[in-house]
C-alpha cells in the first residue's frame, strides 16, 4: 500500500481490515471522525491503519454489496481529521480505501464497479483525482479505471 509521510514522502506500511466491535468505542472517543459510524454496522466497514500502529485508525469506509446490480456501493468514507488539509501527516489514505473497494469489486466478479453518492462540492475531486464518472446523482468507476486505482494505490512502486 502506498501511504506516504506527508513531509518526507517515505512509504508507510499500512493494513486495511474489517472494523471490529471494540473499534467503535475508540472511534467515539476520538475527535478524528465526524460521522456516526455505529450507524454503518449493518454494512461492511473497513479501517486503514499503519502496520505497526493498529490502535490508531487513519480512515474508514462503509461498503454495501449490491449483488443484484453487480457493484459495490461506497456508502461512506472518512479520513481522520488529523490527516485532512494542510496539517495532514499522511497522504493517500482515501485513495487506498477507494482502491480497496475497487479490488473487492473485482474479487466479487463485478469488474471493479464501485459507486458512491458524493457531496456536491466533492464531485470534482472524485472525478479528477480518482477517475469517477457521473451517472445521474451517483458517481461510479469500473474496469480499466478501477484497475488503475488499484495499481496506483495498493501496490508499492518497488514491487
Amino acid at each position: 500500500m502506498t501511504l506516504k509521510d506527508a513531509k518526507t514522502g517515505q512509504h508507510l506500511a499500512a493494513v486495511i481490515a474489517k472494523l471490529v466491535d471494540s473499534d467503535f468505542a475508540q472511534i467515539r472517543r476520538t475527535r478524528d471522525y465526524i460521522f456516526k459510524w455505529e450507524d454503518e454496522k449493518q454494512y461492511e466497514v473497513l479501517k486503514i491503519f499503519l502496520k505497526n500502529e493498529n490502535d490508531k485508525i487513519l480512515g474508514l469506509m462503509s461498503l454495501i454489496d449490491r449483488q443484484d446490480e453487480y457493484r459495490i456501493h461506497l456508502n461512506l468514507i472518512e479520513v481522520a481529521q488529523t490527516n485532512v488539509g494542510r496539517q495532514k501527516k499522511i497522504n493517500n489514505i482515501a485513495g487506498c480505501l477507494i482502491a480497496t473497494a475497487c479490488k473487492i469489486s473485482f474479487d466479487r466478479g463485478y469488474n471493479g464497479f464501485v459507486s458512491l453518492k458524493p457531496k456536491t462540492r466533492l464531485i470534482p475531486l472524485y472525478q479528477d483525482k480518482y477517475g469517477f464518472r457521473q451517472y445521474g446523482r451517483f458517481l461510479a468507476i469500473e474496469g480499466r479505471d478501477s484497475d488503475l486505482l488499484i495499481r496506483n494505490y495498493l501496490y508499492d512502486e518497488d514491487e
